[in-house]
Parts: structure tokens; sequence; C-alpha cells
């Protein structure tokens, strides 16, 4: 199976997927933390795969997407983008909007 068909049927797998460097609980690197705070602080439920884990899956997400950092959040299929987007769609209201919106909340 090819690394884009992969990404796919990870991204169809759940409404809201956050490709991030470590696991909630222990996250490994601030942006990955604060992004996680920032869905948990909307009581969203997600999934998240730890990209450290699998060298191609992190390179193939970087073409996938076109954005070269991590973490990087999905809702629907759909990148929103990464650690400071979550974070100001969280300060303005419009994260929890999404996710209620998706079926997460």
């Amino acid at each position: 199976m090819s690394i884009e068909q992969r990404i796919k049927d990870q991204l169809a797998a759940a409404p809201v997927i956050l490709f991030m460097k470590g696991t909630p609980d222990f996250p490994q690197c601030g942006f990955s933390a604060q992004t996680v705070g920032a869905l948990r602080a909307c009581g969203a439920r997600f999934q998240t795969v730890n990209i450290l884990e699998d060298q191609e899956l992190r390179e193939g997400l970087k073409r996938y997407s076109s954005w070269p950092t991590f973490p990087q959040l999905y809702l629907k299929g759909e990148l929103v983008g990464g650690c400071d987007i979550a974070l100001e769609m969280y300060h303005s209201g419009e994260l929890k909007k999404a996710l209620e919106e998706v079926g997460a909340v």
C-alpha cells in the first residue's frame, strides 16, 4: 500500500486526527502538547498518530499536505493546520465550533 493511501485510510478512520510528535499523555514537543491541550479544553474526541514512530509517514505527510511541520490537525480529512492555527481557533472559539460540526464534541 502506498503512503498516500495509508494517510487517506487514517484520515477516513476518524473525524479528528492529530498527527503529532509523541502521544497525548507524553508529547515529544511543545507544539504538539499545546495542540492536544486545546483539543482537550474543547472536550474533543480525537485520534492521534505518533509520527516519530514512522519516518515514511512523517515524510509522506509533508508531501500529502504541503505542510512542512508538525503537529498537523485534520477535521473530516481536511488539514486545519498546525499549532498556531489550532491555538488561534481555540482562543476565538472557532475550534470548538468546528469540532462540534464534525461531531467530535
